[in-house]
């Protein structure tokens, strides 16, 4: 259960620690969060936040924090997510409010694709989006992943796959040539 920090351009990716839940609850309690299970109250945030360490823990991998390196402030998270019942890993992202349309998302998601392909082996990844979030339906795109089913997730919400390519298809790089 170990991940060393990866550092983009503008952002450093590192583990989530215990500090990060003040920023994760205030997110959940907005109507930003409707996509990922929100909003909730902090009590529900808490739990959604020791899923995500516990995620870790059961997969050995999962989400990280997004912190932007010239203020060090928690940008969201972002990584791998694969539950109970999901067809397979899911690269996801979540972006706190105030830091949209700063690019961060997609240099986030670019790196952590990376790390898959590079360092964990993967050959193929999928994002799994609410069908009515069109920003991150719009990234998917961004990011060169193409439309691949509808889906109703197993508690309930339809959601959208959008399938990543693969390394083959995007060099060995990743895509990240412009992070290397």
């Amino acid at each position: 259960m170990t991940f060393a920090p990866i550092e983009t351009e503008s952002l450093i990716l590192r583990m989530l620690k215990a500090e990060d839940f003040d920023v994760h609850a205030a997110f959940f309690a907005t109507e930003r969060s409707k996509g990922v299970g929100g909003p909730v109250n902090r009590a529900d945030a808490w739990r959604k936040f020791a899923t995500d360490f516990g995620h870790w823990a059961l997969r050995g991998y999962g989400m990280v924090t997004i912190v932007e390196k010239s203020s060090g402030k928690q940008v969201g998270v972002v990584g791998f997510w694969n539950p109970e019942g999901w067809l397979e890993v899911e690269l996801g992202w979540t972006v706190y409010d105030g830091f949209e349309g700063r690019n961060y998302a997609y240099e986030a998601a670019m790196a952590m694709r990376k790390y898959a392909y590079e360092t964990l082996g993967w050959t193929t990844l999928t994002s799994v989006i609410a069908t009515d979030n069109t920003r991150s339906i719009a990234l998917a795109k961004r990011l060169g992943a193409q439309f691949e089913q509808d889906w109703t997730s197993p508690s309930g919400h339809s959601a959208v796959i959008y399938r990543h390519p693969t390394p083959d298809q995007i060099g060995g790089d990743g895509g990240m040539e412009a992070y290397a």
